[in-house]
This record gives C-alpha cells, sequence and structure tokens, in this order.
C-alpha cells in the first residue's frame, strides 16, 4: 500500500503543480495512533514543488486524492504531515490476500539469494554453558530463522573453543585431583565435570597465589612462577607439539564436554549446521601468520613471537604467535575466518559475541584486510550486551554462573507451579501436561531475553518471566492457545472458510481493522528484524498483536456472532492472527502449545 500511495503522490505533484517526481523520493509511514488516519505523508519535501507553505500543499494533495482516487476517503493535515484514510474496502481485500497466502510475511530463498554465515555459541570446553551462553544462543539462532525468512541463505555456524589453557587447567586439575572420574562413575553430566575441575583449578591456584605472595612474591610475577600455572602452560606445550599421552586426555575430556554441549542445545532448541574447532582452524590461522610473516606484513620479536602494528588502522600491536610458537585466539579466528570463505564464498559472515569482544572483530578485520583479503569488509561483529540475574554478576572461575540445564529445570518447574495454581491442565492426561510445562518454560525464559533489544544489558528475572498476563511469553501462548481452541470448535461445527466468502459490500467494524492493520505490518517488521538484526522487534510486535486479538475477544463474540458473514469473517480472521502469531514466535525458536 505504500508503494500505491508514493505513486498517487507522484500523480498528484504532476496534476497540481506539473512537475515531476521519483515515486520513490516520497516518504510515507503509518500513521501514529494518537491521530486519525492509516498512512502519513511526509510534506516538507514536497515543497520544492508546490512553493507553498506545508500545510497548504498538505491540503491541496489531500484534495486531490480525494476526488481522483476512491480508495482514499478522507485525508487531515496536521502541520507538515499528510494523514490519509484508506477505504474499508481496501482493507477487506488486503485481508483476503494475507488469509488466502500460506507464506504471509516471508521470502523464500532463490539460487541467487545472497550467502551469509553466522556464528553463535562459541563455548569453551572448560566448563557447562551458562545464562550467558544462552542469549548467545537465542539470539543466534534466531537470528538465522529471521534472515531465512526474508530469503537468504543462511549457514549456521558454531567455533567450539576447544584448545588452548583453559582446557589445560581443567586437564591438569583433573590429572592431580580427579582420581580417574569419568561421567559415568560420577553421574556428573560431562560437560559439569570437566567444569568442576577448571573451577577447582583456580580455587588451588588462588591458595597458590596468596602463599607465595606471602614468602615474597611479587604479585605481578606470580602467574609466571606458580607451580599450577606453570603444570598448565606446559601441557598447553605438549598438546601443540603432539605428545600423545596429553592429546589422548585432551580427547577424553572433550568427548565428556561435547556429549553435554549437544544435550543443552537440544533442550534449548538450537542447532548448526556446520560446528568448526579451534583445534582444527588455528593450524590453518599459524600457516597464514606465518606467510604472512615471510612476506613482511607482520613481525617477529627478538623472543621470536610474532607481532600485527596495526596503528596505520587506529589500533594496537596485536601478538599472533607467543615466543614458545604457540597460537592465541586471534590466530584461530584468522584460520576460521578464511576457511569459512573458501568454502561457502559467503556475502557476510556474522559473530554473534558480547560487547566485550568489540576490539577484538575491529582487530580481526583490519587484520585480514592487512593480509589482503578483500571479504574482510563482510564481517560484522553482532555485538550484544551482558544478561546477569537481580542478585548481579557472574563469575565462571569462581562458580558463580546461572547453570543453563539448572536455569532450564527451574523455569519448567515454576511453570508446572504456575499453571497449577491456574488449574486450566488438570483435565489433561500427565504426558501432555509435561510437554506444555516444558514448553512455557522455555517460552518464558526465550521471550524474556529476546524482547529486549540485544544492545542493551539487561537483567534477567525467572518469576517475572513466568507470567501469563504483560509481555511475555506465556501470556502469547496463552492467546495462542485460545484462538486455537476457538478454531477446533469453529471446525468442529463446520463453518467454512470466510475468507472467500465476503461480499463487496462487507465493511469490517473498527477494531476488526484495527487487527488487520496490525497483522499487514508482520512483513514490514520482519524485513526490518532482519535489516537492523535484532529479534526483539518481532517479539514485541507478537506480543502487541496478541494484546490486541485478546481485546477483540473480550468485546465481541466469534462463534456466537448472529450475522452469518461477520462470524465467518471473525473466524477466519482469528485463524490469520494465529498463524502470525506463531510464525512470529517460529522465528524467536519459540514453540507454541495448542491448549493450556
Amino acid at each position: 500500500m505504500e508503494t500505491i500511495i508514493r505513486s498517487y503522490i507522484s500523480e498528484a505533484i504532476d496534476a497540481l503543480y506539473m512537475k515531476s517526481i521519483d515515486s520513490e523520493q516520497v516518504q510515507v509511514q503509518e500513521t501514529r495512533r494518537e491521530f486519525e488516519g492509516d498512512f502519513t505523508v511526509i510534506v516538507f519535501p514536497l515543497t520544492r514543488y508546490s512553493s507553498r507553505s506545508p500545510e497548504v500543499t498538505g491540503d491541496e494533495i489531500g484534495k486531490y486524492l480525494v476526488s481522483a482516487r476512491p480508495e482514499i476517503i478522507s485525508y487531515n493535515v496536521i502541520k507538515g504531515f499528510l494523514n490519509l484514510v484508506i477505504s474499508p474496502g481496501i482493507w477487506t481485500n488486503m485481508f483476503r490476500e494475507m488469509a488466502g497466502n500460506v507464506n504471509f510475511g516471508t521470502r523464500t530463498v532463490s539460487g541467487d539469494s545472497p550467502t551469509v554465515v553466522i556464528e553463535y555459541s562459541s563455548p569453551n570446553t572448560n566448563k557447562p554453558l551458562h545464562l550467558g551462553h544462552i542469549r548467545n544462543n537465542l539470539l543466534g539462532f534466531s537470528l538465522c530463522r529471521i534472515a531465512e525468512a526474508n530469503g537468504l541463505k543462511v549457514v549456521k555456524t558454531n567455533i567450539v573453543n576447544d584448545r588452548g589453557i583453559h582446557i589445560c587447567k581443567s586437564m591438569v586439575a583433573w590429572l592431580k585431583y580427579g582420581n580417574g572420574e569419568t561421567p559415568s562413575s560420577s553421574g556428573l553430566k560431562g560437560d559439569h565435570l570437566v567444569g568442576k575441575y577448571y573451577v577447582l583449578f583456580e580455587k588451588e591456584f588462588r591458595n597458590e597465589r596468596e602463599r607465595l605472595i606471602s614468602e615474597g612474591v611479587d604479585p605481578e610475577s606470580v602467574v609466571e612462577v606458580a607451580p599450577l600455572m606453570r603444570e598448565a602452560r606446559e601441557m598447553l606445550r605438549r598438546w601443540e607439539a603432539g605428545d600423545s599421552e596429553t592429546v589422548s586426555i585432551w580427547k577424553m575430556m572433550n568427548e565428556w564436554v561435547y556429549e553435554g554441549f549437544d544435550e543443552t542445545y537440544s533442550r534449548l532448541g538450537v542447532s548448526f549446521d556446520k560446528i568448526y574447532y579451534e583445534s582444527d582452524t588455528y593450524l590453518r590461522g599459524r600457516e597464514i601468520v606465518r606467510e604472512a610473516l615471510s612476506e613482511g606484513l607482520v613481525y617477529s620479536e627478538s623472543d621470536g613471537s610474532v607481532w600485527a602494528d596495526l596503528s596505520d588502522d587506529g589500533l594496537d600491536r596485536k601478538i599472533l604467535l607467543r615466543a614458545d610458537g604457540t597460537a592465541v585466539y586471534i590466530t584461530q579466528d584468522l584460520g576460521t575466518a578464511v576457511i569459512r570463505h573458501e568454502e561457502y564464498q559467503f556475502d557476510r559472515s556474522v559473530y554473534v559475541v558480547g560487547n566485550e569482544q568489540n576490539y577484538h572483530f575491529q582487530v580481526l578485520k583490519a587484520l585480514l584486510a592487512r593480509l589482503g583479503y578483500p571479504w574482510a569488509s563482510e564481517l560484522y561483529h553482532f555485538s550484544y550486551g551482558m544478561v546477569e540475574l537481580p542478585e548481579g554478576k557472574m563469575k565462571s572461575r569462581e562458580g558463580k554462573v546461572v547453570d543453563a540445564d539448572q536455569l532450564i529445570d527451574e523455569m519448567i518447574a515454576t511453570a508446572e507451579t504456575m499453571s497449577e495454581e491456574l488449574g486450566k491442565l488438570d483435565a489433561i492426561e500427565e504426558s501432555r501436561r509435561r510437554e506444555i510445562y516444558r514448553k512455557i518454560g522455555l517460552a518464558a525464559l526465550k521471550y524474556f531475553i529476546l524482547k529486549v533489544d540485544p544492545k542493551k544489558n539487561m537483567t534477567f528475572n525467572p518469576e517475572e518471566s513466568v507470567d501469563f498476563n504483560g509481555n511475555t511469553g506465556p501470556f502469547i501462548q496463552y492467546t495462542f492457545a485460545r484462538i486455537m481452541s476457538v478454531l477446533r470448535r469453529a471446525d468442529g461445527i463446520g463453518y467454512r472458510d470466510g475468507s472467500q466468502s465476503l461480499s463487496e459490500q462487507f465493511v469490517p467494524n473498527g477494531k476488526e481493522l484495527s487487527i488487520i492493520k496490525a497483522v499487514r505490518r508482520f512483513s514490514h517488521i520482519i524485513a526490518s528484524a532482519s535489516d537492523e538484526m535484532n529479534p526483539s522487534l518481532i517479539a514485541n510486535y507478537v506480543y502487541d498483536l496478541a494484546k490486541e486479538f485478546n481485546q477483540f475477544y473480550h468485546d465481541f463474540s466469534i462463534l456466537n456472532e448472529s450475522e452469518p458473514e461477520r462470524r465467518f469473517f471473525r473466524i477466519e480472521l482469528s485463524r490469520l492472527v494465529s498463524g502470525v502469531i506463531g510464525k512470529g514466535m517460529w522465528l524467536l525458536g519459540i514453540e507454541m502449545p495448542e491448549r493450556m
């Protein structure tokens, strides 16, 4: 409709002022709720063609459109804004089109669609996933679905940071204190078991540090001389040298972690098309650095370490290889980026990583450009804010984290408690109730996180998220289940499809028009969410639509409407709304129960 109005404005400019204007230059937006109208034309830029004030120009164009175009039934001008009211028949036709389009709101992937690689999760194998990882995974997975809904070819990727000093710390602690403990012998998930030894390492290191300082060691030198840290660094050196015993322990402990991760990913409902491992990609990164050194693009210090000077890019020096030849984090990122481009020839590569790594990705882009990779400019850091609980910040090294598995369990348990208090599922058999509790608990978690602008830091409040009123996942699920109940009853008593049986004279009432207008925005919201990489636009749109429908449901009868044509229309309007709500929540990775 915006495109049509732009063409009408172009026509009016030509007819009134005998001047031509490219319709694409006309600015049209939906009228704000506090004003009368459906679409608003910004008049200020048009005064160059009329040589009149914005108010006079808007009035002249409005009069012309009402007289020349029956679709425009009235107008008003407020300062430099022309508000247009569209004929209800146009909205009814839009409803027919939307109701008859099973792919409404989305675009399909075609052969020439751009390819975007989206990396998310990126866990370390020294600890289980926690609340911060949950926000990362939910954002990344939702971004993938939103991009696909906008016709992009999407490759969902994960890079597992399975090498380096962090896993060596867990390995050292397990060898010193583990007595051969395994997931089977302990009953712990593998990632939880390995995380237990990482925390134990840090605890023992703090004790060592305090002892050494009390003995007169310079606090700045403790990390270099502490026996535990020296053992961890030596283990890393042996691993990179390919020592068979070290590699064997590393493989065993990482397999424990992989199995634990897979279970958590499955519970969260996220997946990947390709998983990379730092233990593989750092080798390519090291080759790239050594080749760059031979070409004089980077340099080595007297101790043998390799550096890049990025001061010309407004950045600092960056170490690429340590003096002992071991790789640093940026090295594997170089290798991973190059391998990905070779495999997928991506048009864009997105890294879903917290905002504490902003500088790291500036360095990565500058470094790839320095090394001659023209696609470096297509790397994009999706920088999101931190997530905390009301009680404060998490600390992985001290074991003070919100474990992902534990949080999921608690969310499902809370959903069960609140649902039982409402008593709406009493008549449903237990196995189905359990599945509904799971869907409600995860919806509460996912929606609460995704409704917040990703760029912002946020505090996750579990109790507030599982609320059947307000801007929450369970509220939207309850609205969806209510609509599905209406549709089941309609189908059960044989109501036919009303979207195909509306007469030309049928006019929706004001509330029905509001819902049609709200539904129409869906495709625009999906496009904006993709362009801005912001799932919260979809989350809050779905909430607004659910709230709008709930008000309609309370104010008007659907199945008991006495006028047959309007009854059929309301049934099909309900069906359309349920489809949009379901699809919107699917884009957020949220499952919708049909009964609650």
